[in-house]
């Protein structure tokens, strides 16, 4: 048996092996099939979806459940813009995704158009627009080096996705570098400046009514115990966005949980004399849709210069939100407890309030009974669905993580995402939810999660179409267009795939969708319903996400 010839898909293979890379997601095609051989032959796992864009979600949640850059490979042309809406997804929420890419031959770049198949003018150019940085290799030996490099812009807060593309005649070549053995990818450190701590302490520490908004960033900054140390010091209730679920306990007593879509809520936030923001931009969701205006001083941390003051006039650290935190911590002045705490309980009882108010007892009890099914530590994502959007304010995610894709709002994400998350960790199930709509882009990983085996199991709220777009365009034009829809049985669908599936009702979930999460490998749930959302308390007329139910 003659030795394989080593070429430039393995300097690859080796420099992720080398760079802490375990498992790759993406799907070949004619110009990648050198990379592909060379992961055949490596040691990375390969989990091969159907569409490139999913292959994009898994990757990002793989990231995000891993904290460190999980790798996208994809090959050119239409496999390299099949990525493009889940890229956009993980820049929106600081997710390292590294794309590789595979190109033309090097005689066709820079835009010779020479008529390769899948050729692009400038292939680079177009994931610019998306991607933290873009590189492209022209020669074997700049592979380790463009590899490590965009690792590190990848970890670098903000964290982000990168671009690498190959081109094929590159990837193929026998490679004359030796094995790579060790390589190095270590993003600079990202401290709050000590003068600007010291100022943000001073304000913190002299508020009569402080408040916390907490963001993605601290979530993504792994500074959960950084923060409760900040707000209890200064008895400060907390908000988390819907970014930052899991930033801070749901059942603390300084916790004003995620009803961000409240006006109470938004009262409460504009009332503080000092609010500190941390690790949020103070985006269109995160702010009630631009309503809120703050009427004291903002305090803001976040790792993207850019977001700094984008929406508000504030005192800025650009930090990482965990060092930052921390210097916060130990510069505030502590004050007695008490007064926070009954901030906090007042404005939860409002909220309650405004809810009891409405007919809303489906669709709460739906929301309760997927958490009483969800084991504590189960992770779960969520597509732009109405079950979802209750999600982004009523949902406690205890000790498993929330993600959603209200980072870009496409649709899609949920499933593919989960299936990324449970090749990250076998050992325990992992929920995906869409509606009907969301879930007809991603049925066709039906055979991914069964090929792969994965614990993911997959609730579908069915009620026949876009049923929160259904609901915009009656509230807006009195009536709804393109947005009712012909779908399938999921149930049969999935079956027909080897995946156990099951139709619900209201008063089956709770039992059904546990028996589905306690059972091994894929599974799916259908409940046929129709939901509703909980009054807006800002102009509907500024809210236009996209999604379905």
């Amino acid at each position: 048996m003659t030795t394989p010839v080593r070429t430039g898909g393995d300097l690859v293979t080796e420099s992720l092996t080398a760079l802490g890379a375990t498992t790759v997601f993406g799907l070949p095609g004619q110009h990648a099939l050198g990379l592909f051989d060379a992961v055949r032959r490596s040691p990375l796992e390969s989990v091969g979806l159907r569409v490139e864009n999913n292959a994009g979600f898994a990757a990002d949640a793989h990231a995000r459940i891993t904290g460190t850059v999980t790798p996208l490979l994809v090959s050119t042309g239409p496999g390299a813009l099949m990525t493009m809406a889940a890229l956009q997804e993980s820049a929106a929420a600081s997710v390292p995704v590294l794309g590789i890419g595979s190109q033309v031959p090097v005689a066709g770049l820079g835009g010779a158009r020479r008529g390769y198949l899948h050729e692009l003018a400038d292939q680079a150019a177009v994931m610019r627009g998306v991607v933290k940085s873009a590189r492209t290799v022209r020669a074997a030996s700049q592979i380790p080096s463009a590899l490590a490099a965009a690792w590190a812009d990848a970890l670098e807060a903000p964290c982000g996705p990168v671009w690498v593309e190959i081109p094929e005649d590159v990837l193929l070549a026998p490679a004359a570098a030796p094995p790579v053995r060790t390589l190095t990818a270590r993003p600079r450190p990202l401290p709050a400046r000590p003068e600007t701590v010291a100022a943000a302490a001073e304000a913190l520490s002299g508020a009569r009514r402080p408040a916390v908004l907490a963001g993605g960033g601290v979530v993504r900054a792994g500074a959960q115990a950084e923060l409760l140390a900040l707000a209890e010091l200064l008895d400060a209730p907390v908000a988390c966005t819907f970014g930052g679920k899991g930033a801070f306990p749901w059942d603390h007593p300084l916790s004003l949980q995620s009803w961000l879509e409240d006006r109470h809520t938004t009262e409460f936030l504009q009332d503080a004399d000092v609010l500190l923001v941390a690790g949020s931009g103070l985006g269109e969701l995160s702010s009630n849709y631009h309503t809120f205006a703050p009427r004291g001083r903002v305090v803001q941390i976040e790792a993207d210069p850019g977001k700094l003051e984008a929406n508000h006039p504030a005192l800025g650290l650009h930090a990482d939100a965990r060092a930052a935190l921390a210097a916060l911590a130990e510069s505030v002045t502590p004050r007695p407890a008490g007064d926070g705490r009954a901030r906090a309980a007042g404005l939860l009882a409002r909220v309650r309030e405004r809810l009891d108010a409405q007919d809303l007892a489906r669709e709460r009890r739906v929301l309760r009974d997927v958490r009483a099914a969800l084991p504590d530590d189960a992770a779960s994502f969520w597509d732009m669905t109405i079950l979802g959007y209750w999600a982004w304010s009523a949902f406690d995610p205890r000790s498993g993580p929330l993600h959603t894709a209200q980072g870009a709002g496409g649709l899609g994400y949920a499933f593919p995402a989960a299936l990324g998350a449970a090749a990250a960790d076998r050992s325990r199930p992992v929920l995906a939810v869409s509606g009907d709509g969301g879930a007809m882009y991603s049925l066709a990983e039906l055979a991914t999660a069964r090929q792969h085996d994965l614990p993911v199991t997959w609730l579908v709220v069915d009620d026949g179409g876009y049923g929160i777009l259904r609901a915009y365009m009656t509230d807006a034009f009195g009536a709804a267009a393109g947005t009712e829809l012909a779908r399938p049985d999921f149930a049969a669908l999935a079956a027909s795939f080897g995946v156990p599936a099951v139709h619900t009702t209201l008063d089956g979930l709770r039992d059904d969708l546990g028996a589905a999460l306690s059972s091994p490998g894929p599974s799916v749930v259908v409940l046929r319903t129709t939901l509703r959302m909980f009054a807006p308390s800002h102009d509907p007329g500024t809210k236009a996400e996209s999604g379905s139910s």
